[in-house]
């Protein structure tokens, strides 16, 4: 059961093959045998899941189920989720439990699907590798000595491990499609405001946003009919019609028009990983597509920009963890602002102090206007960008990363390097658009590949109907790492 699809899962449901508790039990085994070694989970509570599967069982019974009814999902740690410890990798939050649902977590409850766990992540979804958490770096299942990326790295390993069918992720720069490419599933980041933030504990406002993980691009199709939906609670959400994103899945390609930026396939780009995406691109050209070179003049300029918002941001966002309301609190000071600095200190990590130290210099009087004015432009202009490429052609491709999974502790120490590995994922975030990635082979070391497809505004469905049909010509989705 553990390689099965969603919609596999389901049927076996429906059928009375399996019922969810059996399901869930024997993906809450497979986390006691095997996240001692992954760390891909902070938090597991097995009464609580349980309790859910034998309510998604009644509701089964009842004729009631719907496609997601009692199939196990695990959540990341930022999403708030009621009677569960929610930590965001943080110290400040380690013990913290949710007091309400985010709308994300209401939605699958209402869907009827099990909460799994809550699995690592970057210390408040900062970092590319999973190794800022609190609670340690979580291991890429292909290979225990590699990041699985990050900051969704907790449900990218779990879901390449098979420790559980499905995850949901947030992507403020790359988070989601970053860990998806170096972990060989798929994943996919919707168009801005496509899913409510509420009850996501807030990194950059203007970026986050949350997204499915899966094996399969039909398995995030289907989570993503949960997930999406527009909520009066969060002043950027979208109002929209409801979508099935399962729509067009079956569409052929024949006349789809591949946009392949020359920026993506310059300097830096390693081989290994360029030779993998230029066979995905031969297996589309037999799909029926046809590629064509757009440009994407200010792409090196969205690392700049990314590290000058997303800071900014942040030091205004994280300035509610005080040690007054919530979360951690020193354990001795002398007065109130004793305290707010003594807990700040001990509560953050070294790069979630790094990121507010550099968000509140741009935003403090004198470099406002060098600064955060000048990258908001800048932003603009990287939206621009992709408007004019998609005058040209119908999705863009390219690779998700510029190289596979690197070592753990391999970039600790140099945080430019790090930030680099989201020169290819950052800029969709800052044009709002959607992206996803695809598993698409491996790379030299025998680490996965994966391939970006970015649409236009609102184009989910005809993202995951091109890589939908890419993993019915392919089998690298279904291939899973020999977790021992």
């Amino acid at each position: 059961m553990i390689n099965n699809s969603l919609k596999e899962l389901s049927a076996a449901l429906a059928a009375k093959k399996i019922s969810s508790r059996e399901l869930t039990q024997a993906f809450l085994d497979r986390i006691a045998q095997l996240n001692p070694v992954l760390n891909a989970f902070i938090t597991v509570d097995a009464e609580k899941s349980l309790a859910q599967a034998d309510a998604a069982d009644k509701r089964i019974g009842q004729g009631q189920a719907g496609p997601l009814t009692g199939i196990p999902i695990a959540q990341k740690d930022i999403f708030c989720a009621k009677g569960w410890r929610t930590t965001c990798g943080s110290k400040i939050l380690a013990n913290f439990t949710a007091p309400y649902d985010a709308q994300v977590i209401e939605r699958f409850d209402a869907a009827g699907a099990v909460n799994l766990g809550k699995t690592n992540m970057d210390e408040f979804a900062m970092g590319s590798s999973n190794e800022t958490s609190h609670f340690g770096p979580v291991k890429n299942p292909w290979d225990p000595l590699a990041v699985p990326g990050g900051s969704s790295g907790g449900s990218a390993a779990a879901v390449a491990a098979r420790l559980a069918p499905a995850a949901t992720g947030t992507d403020t720069g790359g988070s989601i499609r970053q860990p998806a490419a170096l972990t060989g599933i798929s994943g996919i980041k919707p168009t801005y405001g496509v899913v409510s933030r509420y009850g996501m504990i807030a990194f950059a406002s203007s970026l986050d946003q949350g997204g499915p993980m899966a094996k399969s691009a039909e398995d995030c199709a289907l989570l993503l009919n949960t997930m999406a939906g527009f909520d009066t609670r969060d002043s950027t959400s979208l109002d929209r019609p409801p979508e099935d994103y399962t729509r067009d899945l079956a569409q052929p390609l024949k006349g789809l028009k591949i946009g392949l930026p020359k920026e993506y396939f310059a300097e830096g780009l390693a081989p290994d990983v360029a030779q993998a995406v230029e066979t995905a691109l031969a297996e589309y050209k037999k799909l029926g597509a046809q590629t064509v070179e757009v440009s994407l003049p200010n792409t090196q300029l969205s690392i700049p920009v990314y590290y000058v918002l997303a800071p900014a941001e942040a030091s205004s966002n994280l300035s509610r963890y005080d040690g007054v309301r919530y979360g951690y609190r020193a354990p001795e000071y002398t007065d109130l602002m004793d305290m707010y600095k003594k807990t700040r200190a001990q509560g953050f990590g070294a790069e979630v102090k790094r990121r507010i130290l550099i968000g509140t210099y741009v935003l403090s009087a004198g470099y406002y206007d060098a600064y955060y004015l000048k990258a908001q432009k800048l932003r603009r202009l990287i939206a621009q960008d992709f408007t004019e490429a998609f005058k040209q052609c119908d999705v863009i491709m390219g690779p998700t990363a510029p190289t596979t999974a690197f070592n753990l502790g391999e970039k600790s120490d140099d945080p430019v390097s790090m930030y680099l590995s989201d020169i290819y994922t950052i800029a969709v975030n800052l044009a709002g658009l959607p992206g996803m990635s695809i598993p698409a082979g491996f790379g030299a070391n025998g680490r996965p590949v994966g391939l970006q497809i970015i649409g236009n505004y609102f184009a989910e469905a005809k993202m995951l109907n091109v890589a939908h049909q890419y993993q019915l010509a392919t089998d690298w989705h279904l291939r899973a790492p020999q977790v021992v």
